[in-house]
């Protein structure tokens, strides 16, 4: 009977537990408790404790065994570090947190679109119309969703749900749409066919600003050109500026009588040729009437501005800087281009301190007369100690050192940025020593001259909310092997590291023989 009992036990127990696995299954394909899932589960929980209290004295016979402890306890040590790996994993789970170990933060979402999403005032909407999950999107944009309980974001099958597609304008799989209110925008993937912080920032930007404010870029005195795709040109200050949401255009003081109506910001980049009178001017009175405008003035040029700039308590000098101090060999630089990692304290550079910047043939432009404060003016990029001016720059001279007669020593002042007020109007005026500091070949090298542009547009046109640091790019870290070094490789792994391995056997056998 006792035999039995055991017996009957042990198969009551047998069917349970295969009833409760059914069920656990059932439940985690039917994603519900349904009255069979529930009654399937019931009644395995019955026949597992009915094994339990008929099969009583066979368990305590079994586990009373040396064996049988030792299995037990193997058991519940696997069983706790099971738990233990659960509990980390529920914890994290509540409590995410992530860390971005790659130089540039790569996986990280930059300090613009924290400020951007963090500051939502209004709901923004982000639907993939797909079948299929986008793993890299659903994780990038949960990352947004984490910043601000205005942003949301959800995959709609276009097909299950066509009075959804046809609200948002999607006409086919994979379409992104970012949405606020009424207003919206289609996402574009990039080449390479992912979909880019940036371009979702810059979405949302169009979707939620009210006014698109226009960035004016004067031209016909040789200044850099936003259509320029060479090392020299503007072209990734436009592509810039356009990702941020502003209106470029270019425009002609003397065709266009002036600054054109709308010009939010105006842009002087680099002027080789002498303004006329009138136009300085025309410049002049714009700023007068509450306008913002930013000055690049490289060495050598005159471009008879000195008007503008003595109203404003601005001296720029008319020299060469030179620095003396080693720090730009860090970007393989020369000593006539200047490395800047101080900064004044203004919001363009608030968020650029202990970064690097640098200015390919700069001059210097300080404050005129500090104890004047009609206007409020800081010196935003301060040299090094090291740092010198000269006059001007000999092609012949083989060494280039101070002398205390001509030359001043550092630090010295590349920029300054005003802001001028009266009757309730601002206006505001940057002026940098250097053009070439936000030329594409700088902008797409090391160092955050593009940040130190781009957030002097938006201190300029009042939109203090953009200034920040950027996304970064990948840096190019592939190493480059002479013909040489890849044979001395080849050879290394060829018979080099094999070697080492079969003579460390010999010796090995050779001692234990």
């Amino acid at each position: 009977m006792k035999s039995n009992r055991g017996e009957i036990g042990q198969f009551a127990g047998t069917i349970g537990l295969a009833m409760l696995i059914a069920g656990w299954i059932r439940y985690s394909i039917q994603n519900e408790f349904s009255l069979a899932t529930k009654v399937i589960l019931i009644a395995g929980g019955v026949l597992v404790l009915a094994g339990i209290v008929l099969g009583f004295q066979g368990i305590i016979h079994f586990f009373s065994k040396r064996s049988s402890q030792l299995g037990t306890n193997t058991t519940i040590l696997v069983l706790a570090v099971i738990g233990i790996l659960v509990a980390i994993n529920f914890v994290g789970e509540r409590h995410h947190k992530r860390f971005d170990l790659t130089t540039e933060k790569l996986f990280t979402l930059s300090d613009q679109t924290r400020k951007i999403v963090g500051g939502l005032q209004t709901d923004v909407t982000v639907i993939r119309f797909s079948k299929e999950p986008d793993a890299a999107l659903d994780d990038l944009l949960g990352e947004y969703k984490n910043l601000s309980s205005h942003f949301k974001f959800e995959n709609v099958d276009l097909e299950e749900k066509p009075d959804v597609a046809q609200q948002y304008g999607a006409t086919r799989l994979g379409d992104v749409i970012v949405a606020s209110g009424p207003r919206k925008d289609h996402l574009e993937p990039s080449a390479a066919g992912s979909f880019q912080e940036q371009d979702i920032t810059s979405a949302i930007l169009k979707v939620t600003r009210n006014h698109l404010k226009t960035v004016c870029f004067v031209t016909g005195h040789g200044e850099k050109s936003l259509a320029d795709e060479g090392p020299e040109g503007y072209s990734l200050v436009d592509q810039g500026l356009k990702k941020e949401d502003y209106i470029t255009k270019t425009i002609n003081l003397v065709s266009d009588n002036g600054v054109s109506p709308g010009c939010d910001v105006v842009v002087i980049a680099g002027p080789t040729q002498s303004f006329f009178a009138q136009e300085s001017g025309m410049i002049s009175k714009y700023l007068d009437g509450a306008g913002k405008a930013l000055i690049e003035i490289d060495p050598d040029k005159n471009p008879k501005l000195d008007d503008i700039f003595q109203a404003w308590n601005i001296q720029v000098g008319d020299n060469l800087v030179i620095d003396a101090s080693g720090m730009g060999r860090l970007l393989g630089a020369g000593p006539t281009i200047p490395l800047v990692v101080d900064y004044g304290d203004s919001p363009i550079t608030k968020n650029l301190q202990r970064r690097m910047t640098f200015f390919p043939l700069a001059r210097t432009v300080s404050i005129a007369d500090k104890s004047k404060t009609e206007t409020q003016s800081v010196e935003l990029l301060k040299t090094s100690s090291r740092s010198f001016t000269k006059p001007k720059l000999d092609a012949k001279q083989k060494t280039v050192s101070y002398d205390p007669k001509t030359d001043t020593i550092g630090p010295l002042s590349l920029g300054v940025a005003a802001d001028w007020k009266k009757d309730g109007k601002s206006a505001r005026l940057v002026v940098i020593g250097d053009s070439d500091f936000a030329s594409n070949q700088a902008i797409g090298a090391a160092g955050s001259n593009g940040d130190l542009f781009f957030n002097t547009i938006d201190w300029l046109a009042q939109d203090e909310n953009l200034i920040s640091i950027r996304p970064k790019s990948v840096t190019n870290r592939r190493i480059t092997l002479t013909e040489a070094q890849a044979m001395g490789l080849k050879w290394l792994d060829m018979f080099f590291l094999p070697g080492i391995v079969i003579l460390a056997g010999i010796v090995i056998w050779w001692k234990r023989r």
